[in-house]
């Protein structure tokens, strides 16, 4: 059994180990709840924007449609991974590593496979396995949409340009706080729709179905990318807050039973001390 002190220093490192948990988890609760409120606020607008184009698409003529639903054949992928720029949160960030190794090696094997990191661990992970083009892993410094929208730009570019035939993004998707969601969602060129024949005959378009494609369809790549690392930031949080709650829970186990330990060899201790002492009142009465 380990001496007194020993176990007086690990009951110490221990607690002050419970305190930086327990703050970690109290400082993600407080900035989930906003980033929750953020997400779920959004995601009715980006989901229908999304839907409206992708019916829009569907229905127009293969000759006039958007540079954004070019299909063509898969040669070069281009991978945007969303994680976070720090750790401490359960498997958050190895379930979107573990996905891109997916896409790297049986999806899209035999494939060019580049990647665009947004979030420092996305960065350490795939320059060391694969090309990463671009890493933005500064954005959490300041998430905004304008800020977003500039990525996106460069990626519907890299796609109109012909460096690549698709692009992916790959995120957690924010569902509760301890409940994230592995998400690969095709970014470009653009799903049309199924059963999206019939637009042309309930809707009357002014201006021209094809300007009002032509206009919207970046606007809502953007705000698909956008709602993207929202949810990302928002399953961040969760995902930390969870993580450190149970690091809390396991610390104070952990804690009661070293105290336990403890009171143990003290009381082996003080029972030694005495057996010694009537044994030495014994030896000078004899």
């Amino acid at each position: 059994m380990a001496n007194l002190k020993e176990i007086r220093n690990r009951i110490s490192s221990v607690s002050s180990t419970m305190q930086i948990t327990s703050a970690m988890k109290m400082v993600s609760a407080a900035k989930l709840k906003k980033a929750q409120d953020a997400i779920t606020a959004m995601r009715p607008y980006a989901d229908k924007l999304t839907e409206l184009l992708q019916g829009l698409s569907a229905s127009m003529d293969s000759d006039s449609g958007s540079v954004y639903a070019d299909n063509r054949e898969v040669k070069k992928v281009l991978v945007v991974a969303i994680t976070s720029n720090r750790g401490l949160a359960g498997a958050f960030n190895s379930n979107i590593l573990k996905q891109c190794t997916i896409l790297l090696n049986e999806k899209y094997a035999g494939k060019q496979v580049d990647f665009v990191a947004i979030g420092k661990k996305a960065n350490d992970f795939l320059v060391k396995r694969s090309k990463v083009i671009a890493n933005h892993s500064s954005l959490y410094d300041d998430l905004t949409f304008d800020n977003v929208s500039a990525i996106a730009e460069d990626l519907m570019e890299q796609f109109t340009s012909g460096n690549y035939d698709r692009i992916d993004i790959v995120y957690n998707k924010f569902k509760n706080a301890a409940t994230q969601i592995v998400m690969t969602e095709q970014f470009l060129p653009i799903v049309p729709m199924a059963g999206a024949d019939n637009l042309s005959t309930d809707y009357v378009f002014e201006p021209s179905k094809i300007e009002i494609v032509e206009q919207l369809i970046p606007k809502s790549l953007k705000t698909q990318l956008y709602k993207g690392i929202r949810d990302s930031f928002a399953s961040e949080h969760g995902a930390r807050m969870t993580a450190m709650h149970k690091a809390t829970d396991n610390a104070t186990e952990l804690r009661d039973q070293l105290k336990l330990s403890y009171n143990q060899a003290r009381q082996a201790a003080i029972t030694n001390e005495i057996l010694e002492i009537v044994g030495g009142a014994e030896a000078l009465n004899n």
